[in-house]
Formats: structure tokens, sequence, C-alpha cells
């Protein structure tokens, strides 16, 4: 009788615009197979929290891993749009992808061991780590990696790049951790961590610098700045003169952080570069001259319809500021999102 137990063949999956389907391994998910074998599968998150992957399954059945009715639209539902982080084939399935890109960037991830060399303290709630790793990464400003502390934290967390990438490699990198309330890694971080061993496994995502002559718009929350700040820092060393205009979201000029940084930016970019922060409760008695509010409320000052749009923060943030500029008349695909959530919305950890 135990002949009649056999392991499950490798399910077979479809995907519009791809030449050949890819097989997707027992318990595995779309996105985790396609990203094994090559395919530039839009993601972001990986936990079911951003929608970047979304798909329209046309044929066969999945099993979704978590509910996805939060974050998928009740038409997009009924379209039979899945998220391909949360969804395990069942069977041979068909998907549809709105925007499959073929181009961009195409580095094989990676996994490194690294040391904590050097702990930097940005605000009172995000801080700067610098890693050596033990060779090389290749990443696009933009992507992120997944950090684990082994034999501490094992269970990686998603953190952008805070710094442009060289061609070759590159053997030293920064994150920015901010502190999320009951957060392992980030709790981790705001301790005396350097000389610690970790591990880094990247790149993943799809955020990067598009090839365009289109003015920039840069939206920004928190420690969202430092995928933003690597592109623009990338950019810089190819001498762009897209015009730039950078808007940057904080609570109070205690949360401002990277000035100079942003202002060497701006004395050294060819084009037009406009920076302007935003804070949303600093004290109406302080000497802060700048802009108040929510950046959201700037848009429609700054946002060009012709612009192409580059957003990293909070979701919240995020979501209100794409309907905005969609509405200011820069389309969707146009805008570009890379959304900082936390695990407790089982979201990419910020």
């Amino acid at each position: 009788m135990f002949g009649l137990f056999k392991s499950s063949k490798p399910k077979q999956v479809s995907i519009e615009g791809i030449d050949s389907p890819i097989d997707v391994l027992d318990k595995e998910t779309i996105l985790t197979a396609a990203l094994r074998q090559g395919i530039r599968f839009p993601h972001s998150c990986r936990v079911g929290g951003c929608a970047t992957c979304k798909c329209q399954l046309k044929e066969g059945k999945v099993k979704e891993l978590t509910e996805s009715a939060y974050i998928l639209s009740e038409q997009e539902l009924d379209q039979g749009y899945i998220l391909a982080c949360q969804a395990v084939p069942k069977s041979n399935i068909s998907i549809k992808l709105d925007n499959l890109e073929a181009g961009g960037p195409k580095f094989t991830p990676q996994t490194c061991s690294g040391t904590v060399i050097t702990q930097r303290r940005l605000t009172h709630d995000i801080v700067a780590l610098d890693i050596a790793l033990d060779q090389p990464m290749h990443y696009a400003a933009g992507q992120y990696a997944l950090l684990s502390v082994p034999g501490g934290i094992n269970e990686a967390r998603s953190y952008s790049f805070a710094s442009a990438a060289l061609q070759q490699g590159v053997s030293s990198i920064s994150f920015f951790i901010r502190q999320v309330p009951g957060g392992a890694m980030s709790s981790w971080a705001q301790g005396d961590v350097v000389d610690t061993q970790v591990q880094v496994e990247g790149p993943f995502g799809d955020f990067y610098l598009r090839e365009s002559e289109q003015p920039i718009l840069c939206v920004a929350g928190g420690s969202g700045l430092a995928p933003v700040k690597a592109l623009l820092e990338d950019a810089l060393r190819f001498k762009s003169p897209r015009p730039v205009v950078f808007l940057f979201g904080a609570r109070t000029q205690q949360d401002l952080y990277c000035l100079n940084e942003i202002k060497s930016l701006q004395k050294e970019w060819a084009g037009d570069f406009m920076f302007v922060p935003v804070l949303s409760e600093e004290p109406d008695a302080s000497d802060w001259q700048g802009a108040r509010g929510l950046v959201t409320e700037w848009l429609p000052q700054y946002a060009s319809p012709i612009a192409q749009a580059y957003m990293c923060g909070p979701p919240a943030m995020l979501d209100a500021a794409e309907s905005c500029l969609q509405q200011l008349g820069i389309p969707a695909d146009q805008i570009f999102s890379d959304k900082f959530l936390d695990k407790s919305n089982h979201q990419k950890t910020a």
C-alpha cells in the first residue's frame, strides 16, 4: 500500500507574455517560483501587504495563504486577481500580469555574510547600519535585501539599500532602520550591534529609476528616504539632467535627517533640483519657516502631470499620494511605489 503514496509533481504556471511555463514546487508560491527561475515578476513586500505582485488567474486553482480581500479591491477580486506571493498552485494554472517588465535590473539574488562596522543615529527612532560583506553584492539603487542575525533573529526582515551601488558591486552596504513598537529587528538595531555578524540576501524588488527624460517627482516619509536617496545618488553618477522635485514628510524638525547629503545632491545635480521638507507636527511657535501639514496637501503645487513619481514610506501616505497624483493627471503606470510596512500588518518591515 505504501507504493500509493508519491511526492507531488511540480505544478506548471503559464504567464501571459512568457514563452515557456515555469515549474512550481510543492508548497511554493507563484512569486517565489518565478523569481527562482529568473522571471522579472513585479513585487515588493513578498508578504501580502502591497499588492505589487497581483495577477489575474485565468485558468486553474490556487490555495491562498492569507486573506487578500483587505488589499485587493472588490472589482479585482471579481475579476480573479490574486497575490502571487500568497498563492500556491493546486493545479496547473495560467495567469496574466498587468505590468510585466522586460527591462530593469536582472541581478541574481545572493546570500552574503556580513559584519556591522558602523552604527549611526539619524533621528530619535532611525539608525543607520553600515555592513561590511564577505563578498561584493550587486544591486540596483532602490532595491532591497533581507537582513537576519544568525542565532538571534533568524526570520529575515526587508530593508532598502540606502546608497547607490557601483556597477562592479559593493562590499559595504547601508540600511536605515526605524524603530517599530515590538519589532524584533528594529529593537535589536537600537542596541550596541557593532561587530555583530549578520546575513544579507538580495537584491529584490522592482523599485528603480526608469529610463526617461520626464521630470522626477520623489515623495518619501520616515526611513523611506533610503531608497529615494539611493536612486538620486545613482542618477547623479550618470549626470542626469532630469528636473527633480523631492517632497519629504516628517513630524518635526528633529525628524529631518540626511540634509547635508540632500544639499550636496542639489548642488551637484545637472538640472533643477527642489527639495521640500513638509512637517506635520511641528509646534506653531517654532522657528520653522518651511512647509507644514501633510505631503499630499503640497502635491497640487509641485506635481507635474508629465512627471514620473517615485514614492517610499508608510502605506497610508503612499495610498493617499497615489490617489492624489492620478487626480492631478499622472498615469498609474508612471507612479512607482515601495511601501515600508511592518510585520504586525503582515507587511514589509520598515
